[in-house]
Formats: C-alpha cells, sequence, structure tokens
C-alpha cells in the first residue's frame, strides 16, 4: 500500500470466504494476539457493512473466535440468490476474503506487534 500511515488488512491477518446458501462467510484471522486485538476493537460488523455497501447486505453479523485469533462475518443476501440461482461472477463469495483484505486502514500503533511471524508460526 501506497498511502502513508496507511496499510492493507492483509498486512495484519489473513482470511477465507465462502457461501451459506444466499449468505458469505468472511473470516478474518490476525498472525498475533496483538493484531487480534486491534481487530477486535476496529474491524465492526458496520465497518463491513459499509465497506461491502455496493453489495446491499441485509445484516451483518460478527462472531468472535479468540481462541483463534478470528473474527468470522455472515453478510446476509449478497449472493444473488446463492451458487446455483445467481448470475454473478462469484456465486460462492470466495473473493470477499480477498476483498476485505486490501481494504486501507490506518497504520496501528504497534503495527511490528501485529506481523505475522517469522516462519508464519504465532507466538
Amino acid at each position: 500500500m501506497d498511502q502513508p500511515g496507511r496499510i492493507s488488512l492483509s498486512d495484519i491477518a489473513h482470511g477465507r470466504s465462502g457461501d451459506k446458501g444466499n449468505h458469505a462467510n468472511i473470516a478474518v484471522l490476525a498472525y498475533t494476539p496483538a493484531g487480534f486485538a486491534w481487530l477486535r476493537e476496529h474491524l465492526t460488523a458496520e465497518v463491513l457493512r459499509a465497506y461491502f455497501a455496493p453489495l446491499r447486505p441485509s445484516r451483518v453479523d460478527r462472531y468472535e473466535a479468540a481462541n483463534l485469533l478470528a473474527l468470522n462475518f455472515v453478510l446476509h443476501d449478497v449472493l444473488g440468490g446463492g451458487a446455483s440461482r445467481s448470475l454473478r461472477t462469484d456465486t460462492q463469495g470466495k473473493v470477499l476474503a480477498l476483498a476485505l483484505l486490501q481494504m486501507p486502514v490506518e497504520r496501528p500503533k504497534d503495527y511490528q506487534a501485529m506481523l505475522r511471524p517469522p516462519g508464519g508460526i504465532n507466538p
């Protein structure tokens, strides 16, 4: 990311997404406990609702899985009827995690503590 003072969410987390009928499921997993604390405070259902406004979610639910350093979001009614009924290119919502991870956010003060550890293993 080339904006001073900003990072991509992908700098401090990774993710996965898919479908649940007409709803999309997005999991965001922090690399470190410090990153999870930041996600927990800043990555709200309201933030996702605004970010994915073009998809017109009827509701966004957020669930925490602290033992996995993860947040899970369900975006309701965003897949155009679901995989077998939708005419969308991404009928199963597989690219939504990638789209979310590209979201620019303010660089956290303890940014270095949130980066993926060497070897990719959480402390």
